[in-house]
């Protein structure tokens, strides 16, 4: 195994059509001085059943990048392509978990995620939307609490909920948004075995914010690295070949762990650093 690190310029050949294609995106929001630039010249491919990470400091327009795929946001230059075709509007072949779950807190685990099936979905009988609430709770392992209140439920466990009822509606392309940054350490390590699994299973693509580089190497095939704003762009992308099925044990004794940590810290530390990591 070897690690390589890309430009953002060239493209790596394939033997398929990438699922996911940013082609000279770029994203300014108006003010009243004029356009802000929050991303620019952005190009990248995604291949289908692929797990890609974007890491970056605060403000390098993570989140909006992955708006412009969510269909949340327009690029004001370029474009973002789903199978050949732009991206004009949000969908459900593109689902999203947030990191604040975004559940509906009167509801139950079970009605939040029948909701979802059912306004996307209307046409599925009754017995056919149960069965397919009841086997994504059980994906997730909250079978037992299938009909408690989300106010009832554990930060870990409403998590569970959000990714159940986003990966019910089958999406192409998954996208989580930092989804485990407010959770503790034990249940994130927890959350992100379960999240492999799911994903060995289900095999959509992922589209994932972290600001944990143990977390990216963990779950990811690469780890896109954004550089600063304004009009931050991608600076490199780092390839995590480790073999899959992973073990977080097997992965951290691999001298090649630590290479790849090395780089991606010396690229968020030294080659980018945050003007406060530069005061720290």
């Amino acid at each position: 195994m070897t690690s390589t690190l890309r430009s953002h310029q060239p493209s790596v050949p394939t033997a398929a059509a990438p699922l996911l294609r940013f082609e000279q995106m770029g994203m300014a929001y108006p003010t009243p001085k004029g356009p802000y630039p929050v991303l620019e010249n952005v190009n990248l491919e995604v291949q289908a059943g692929e797990f890609v990470c974007l890491i970056g400091h605060s403000g390098c327009g993570k989140s909006t990048l992955l708006n412009t795929v969510s269909g949340f946001a327009k690029p004001t230059s370029g474009q973002v392509l789903l199978r050949g075709q732009p991206i004009q509007r949000p969908g459900p072949d593109r689902m999203v978990v947030f990191q604040g779950y975004a559940l509906l807190p009167w509801c139950s685990a079970y009605e939040n995620v029948y909701l979802g099936i059912d306004s996307v979905k209307p046409q599925l009988s009754e017995r056919e939307k149960r069965e397919i609430v009841m086997e994504h709770l059980e994906l997730v392992g909250l079978t037992q609490a299938a009909d408690k209140v989300i106010t009832q439920l554990s930060g870990g466990m409403k998590q569970r909920v959000a990714i159940a009822r986003a990966l019910a509606i089958r999406p192409e392309v998954l996208i989580l948004d930092e989804p485990f940054g407010a959770l503790d350490a034990i249940t994130k390590e927890e959350l992100q075995g379960e999240l492999l699994k799911i994903w060995n299973t289900q095999k959509c693509t992922v589209l994932m914010i972290t600001h944990d580089i143990d977390e990216a190497l963990f779950l990811a095939d690469r780890l896109v690295m954004m550089t600063n704003g304004p009009a931050a762009g991608i600076g490199e992308v780092l390839s995590i070949d480790f073999p899959r099925p992973r073990n977080r044990e097997d992965i951290m004794e691999d001298p090649l762990y630590y290479e790849l940590r090395n780089s991606a810290l010396d690229f968020l530390y030294n080659r980018f650093a945050h003007d406060d990591d530069e005061a720290a």
